[in-house]
Formats: C-alpha cells, structure tokens, sequence
C-alpha cells in the first residue's frame, strides 16, 4: 500500500443537489483510492415501493409462519454492520480532528461536505466523503441501529455505573436514559464463537478520563456493539472497544481510543483529538495494546447480534390465523 504525506488536502463535497439526483438513479462520483495518507491541514427509504396485493403476501407469509414453527431464530445472523463495517470512522454533518490521529479502515462522511483536521490524521484505507459508498455506509449503520435497538433486552442496567457491574456476559443490556462507565467493563464471551453484547442506551454514552472495556474468551463471531440514543463521549485516554453507532454524535476527547471497533454517527459530528480507531485488531491493528477482537473483525463477526429470540406460542397462532384468514379473503375474492 503506497503511503503519502500531503501538506494540504482539502475535501470539497458537490452540492448537496448531486447527490439528490443520483438517489433518482443518477451516477454518484468515483470514491477516492485506496490509500495510507497523512493529512495535516485540512480546511474545512425509498417509497416508491407498489404494494403487496393480499394474494401476493400469502407466499411469504407461509414462509413467515413455518420460519416461526421451525423453532428458535438467530437475531441478524450475519454482520448487521452490512457496508458500515469497512469504516473506522462515519460521520453525517462533519468529521473534525485535532493532533495526530491515526484511523484503520475507512474514513467516511454523508451527508455532511467537510472533513476537517489539524495536525496530521493518518487514514489506513479509503476516504469517502459525500460520495454513494459513504452514503450506502450510512443507510446500513441505521438499519444496524434499528434492528439493535428493537432486541428485546435480557438485562436492566437502568441507573447503574457499567464500571461496578461486575463482568458481564452475552446478552442485550438495556439503559433507560444515559449510560455511564467509571473504572473498567469486563465483557466475557464464555468461548461462544458467535457470542455478543448489545448495550441499548436511550440517550447518552460517557466514559469517564482512564476508563477501560476488556474482552476475553470470544471467537470470528464475536459482536459489542452500542446503540446509544443520542451522543456518545469518551473521556481522556479512555480504551474502548466495539462499535459506537450514535444517534446523534460521537466525541473521542484526547487520548481516547477504540480498539477494536467504531465510531459511527448517523445524524451529527465525530469529533477526534489525538486518538487511535481500528475496525480490525489483525495485522498490526490493535497498535501495540495486545487487544484482540479475536478475528471478529472489529467485533461485528457472522454472530452478529447473537441473540437467540423464541417467539411465544400465543404470538405464533395468532400469526398464524391472521395469515390464513388473509388466505381464505383471498380465494373468495377469486371465486368473485
């Protein structure tokens, strides 16, 4: 991969028009190459869909039903992250940074028009901004948000410090406001290869200066991510690990890391100071930390959310009769 040290580099996003145009069908413009870049001053669902005809969703609905018969499903089986995955970091209005900051995997910003950074951001990827691969990016982080957040939750942490929780293991853990962490959050995978952690916060993430999350026994499965409801910020030489996707905004005060994982913002800014983001903890990723993602690359493996969802009898039959009831309206209209 050939490096290149740029004394200036500006991103000029077109008009926001362009790319109005191209969801029309419109070719979006070529995403930049590949690179190694050091980046020292930097200035600044469809509707249109037709209906289903009742006759038409029958088929599916079968489906629907026998799927739910057949017994216990796998939430997002694969990785929920879709083309999200390949960045470290997305932004939506700006990406900024300050001092040297170093990011593995994509660097990426839609619909926002500026990348801005001061001091050297060393890029271990591809730049997309404002072009359809960040725009695609951005679509598959919020479908991730939304499946994430619609996980019936198997723990209520509503209130508690995640650094006196004690260690955790797989499961969806549920914050009615804003989650906090204080000292170090120990996530165990119990050597489930598939294992994972959802954390559902409903408004904010801090971590305070110093605080850790740590991983141990998990496998090319492994997930941890964080569904935060709002922004999340992490405090001054914090060391995180998995992947932020914030509906608002995510802020990395200086010194903090993610390794491994990623900083995702769907409506607002990432904001970075002399940090380290790695999407992949192979190869040199994890920076000297020793972390591993344990070939899970970045914690968003084929385990996904990994939570194992059994519908209830009840929900099952009254399915399954709304479904045939739909199939007998349709055949008497047929005899009609």
């Amino acid at each position: 991969m050939q490096v290149r040290k740029i004394s200036r580099f500006l991103f000029h996003a077109p008009q926001h028009g362009r790319y109005t145009s191209a969801l029309a069908g419109a070719s979006a413009p070529e995403a930049q190459p590949e690179m190694h870049a050091v980046l020292d001053s930097v200035p600044e669902s469809r509707r249109g869909m037709r209906a289903m005809t009742v006759r038409r969703a029958i088929p599916f609905g079968a489906l629907v039903v026998a799927s739910l018969l057949s017994g216990p499903s796998t939430a997002s089986a694969q990785n929920p992250l879709g083309s999200a995955g390949q960045f470290g970091v997305l932004g939506a209005s700006t990406v900024t940074n300050t001092g040297p900051t170093t990011i593995k995997g994509n660097l990426g910003l839609y619909p926002g028009s500026a990348i801005t950074t001061t001091g050297g951001l060393t890029v271990i990827g591809s730049v997309h901004q404002t072009d359809g691969v960040a725009q695609q990016a951005q679509l598959d982080a919020l479908t991730a948000y939304n499946v994430l957040a619609g996980l019936p939750y198997t723990t209520n942490l509503s209130g508690q410090d995640l650094g006196l929780v004690g260690p955790l293991t797989p499961g969806v853990y549920f914050f009615s406001s804003l989650a906090q962490l204080t000292g170090n959050l120990f996530l165990d995978f119990l050597t489930n290869p598939n294992g994972a952690f959802v954390f559902q916060i409903g408004s904010t993430l801090t971590t305070a200066s110093g605080s850790s999350v740590t991983t141990a026994n998990g496998g090319s499965g492994s997930g941890v991510f964080w569904q935060v409801g709002s922004s999340a910020t992490l405090g001054t030489t914090s060391a995180f690990e998995g992947n932020i996707i914030a509906n608002t905004s995510v802020t990395m005060t200086t010194g903090a890391t993610i390794v491994c994982g990623r900083a995702i913002a769907l409506h607002g800014a990432v904001t970075m100071d002399h940090n380290v983001i790695s999407n992949d903890c192979r190869n040199g990723g994890d920076f000297g930390t020793g972390a591993s993602d344990f070939g899970s690359n970045g914690f968003s493996g084929v385990g996904g959310a990994g939570v194992t969802v059994t519908p209830e009898p009840a929900s099952v039959v009254l399915l399954g009769t709304g479904l045939f009831g739909m199939f007998g309206i349709a055949r008497r209209k047929r005899a009609a």
